[in-house]
């Protein structure tokens, strides 16, 4: 840039032409004259009669576009201004220049558009086999190769913001849980993160080229590994249609879309009255009148639900086991990852040593390796504990049998289900019962009091 300012400087002396003002467009493509300042701002100056000649370098940096070219030497001839082209030879002052210089941009737009349909195609190839254009989103990572594949350290946290997002939470409360638990901490987590994710349809292997819901956009399939099923993002996307639908809340309701009108068979409305210091939470049917507090709900179902807590406390510590997949697990690719991550580590404590680096400098990097690598260290473990279960589904039901009478003899199984339930936060239960009932329908006796 400097050379060649410089060189114009000499050929303004040379023709004896005194420089009124440089104009510069540094960075920005002379494909469109109308997105530059430096050049918005020659054409002003121009207007006002302050400058005769334009001189450039070449016309390439004036303009590709035949368009913008007409147009300027339409403005150029109105307002007695020529334009020189050093590099070029191009000169607009007779009538064959200004001809010679229309050849020359045609053949610099077209060799723009020859360019582009290349660049365009050998994209497509790219995308086709894997190697996605930009920042790649987490979940996935950049392999030796260039190739976007499976982030082992942080593919379990997006299959987590798409569970809890199918259990009915909102982006707020999704980024407030991941704030508070500091997952993948110093990252901080906003709502429109997480609505940006439930959006992309590359966590179930497809890659959108272009805006969403434009007539440009280009949908490319199954051009990466999956992180989720494709039923599972097209629920993520049912789910954020019906959450459009209803209105923002602001309190947590255990059983949420869960109740059904007796009379009418609609989904119950959540409603909340009281202070600060009670708050009653309510569930009706506006059409028919009908409505239950939620308390009562629950005191009238305790039963029920203690009964799903023990099948749930069952399943979590004796039939987990049983439903595991007792293939050979492999942990080559673990393996291999845990020891680039350890090669970053070791050239970040290396570059400390050295004095290359301030301690200040890497520290928040060198952490985040480091969990990165206790992630995969954990994970590498799980497989190969996996792998080693040795047990008999009768020895675990008949583990299970023995544990649950002993409760019963002391007196201890309602107390001990009762502590399992009341320990949930209101979020928590709401998550349970989400997991375990579809939907249900109560009724009241003549006391009012609820019936199952």
């Amino acid at each position: 840039m400097l050379e060649q300012k410089e060189k114009l400087l000499q050929l303004c002396k040379f023709k004896e032409y005194e420089v009124f003002k440089i104009y510069e467009d540094a960075g920005i493509s002379a494909q469109n004259i109308k997105d530059r300042p430096g050049f918005q701002e020659m054409l002003v100056d121009m207007k006002q009669g302050k400058i005769n000649y334009i001189v450039a370098y070449k016309l390439d940096r004036v303009t590709r576009s035949v368009r913008d070219l007409e147009e300027l030497i339409s403005l150029l001839e109105l307002h007695n201004t020529y334009l020189v082209c050093d590099k070029d030879d191009v000169n607009t002052s007779s009538a064959n220049g200004r001809f010679f210089v229309r050849m020359l941009t045609v053949l610099s737009q077209l060799e723009i558009e020859i360019v582009s349909e290349r660049t365009k195609f050998g994209l497509n190839g790219a995308i086709k086999s894997g190697h996605l254009p930009r920042i790649v989103p987490l979940g996935y990572k950049k392999d030796n190769n260039k190739k976007t594949v499976i982030d082992e350290t942080t593919k379990d946290v997006v299959i987590r913001i798409f569970n809890m997002y199918l259990e009915e939470k909102s982006y707020q409360q999704i980024s407030n849980t991941l704030n508070k638990e500091k997952v993948l901490a110093p990252k901080h987590w906003r709502d429109t993160t997480i609505m940006k994710m439930i959006d992309n349809k590359v966590y179930m292997g497809d890659y959108e080229k272009g805006k969403s819901n434009s007539k440009d956009t280009l949908v490319y399939m199954n051009v990466v590994e999956p992180i989720i099923s494709r039923a599972m993002w097209n629920e993520a996307q049912y789910q954020k249609e019906k959450n459009q639908r209803s209105y923002t809340r602001d309190r947590v309701y255990i059983f949420f879309q869960k109740l059904k009108c007796p009379k009418c068979n609609r989904i119950m409305k959540c409603k909340g009255s009281g202070g600060t210091k009670k708050k009653y939470m309510y569930y009706t049917c506006e059409h028919c009148k009908t409505y239950y507090r939620e308390d009562k709900i629950e005191e009238c179902l305790q039963r029920f639900i203690l009964e799903l807590v023990e099948y749930d406390m069952a399943v979590k510590k004796y039939f987990l086991p049983i439903l595991a997949d007792k293939k050979e697990t492999k942990t080559e690719q673990l393996d291999q990852e845990i020891e680039t991550l350890q090669k970053q580590k070791d050239r970040i404590k290396k570059a400390y040593v050295s004095g290359i680096v301030e301690m200040e400098d890497f520290s928040e990097d060198y952490k985040i390796i480091e969990e990165k690598i206790n992630i995969l260290e954990t994970k590498k473990y799980e497989k190969l504990n996996t792998n080693s279960l040795s047990f008999t589904p009768q020895q675990l039901m008949a583990d299970r049998d023995i544990e649950r009478e002993k409760l019963i003899k002391d007196n201890k199984l309602n107390e001990t289900l009762k502590q399992e339930w009341n320990k949930k936060s209101k979020e928590e239960k709401q998550e349970f019962i989400s997991k375990f009932i579809e939907l249900m329908t109560l009724l009241k006796n003549k006391k009012r009091r609820i019936l199952y």
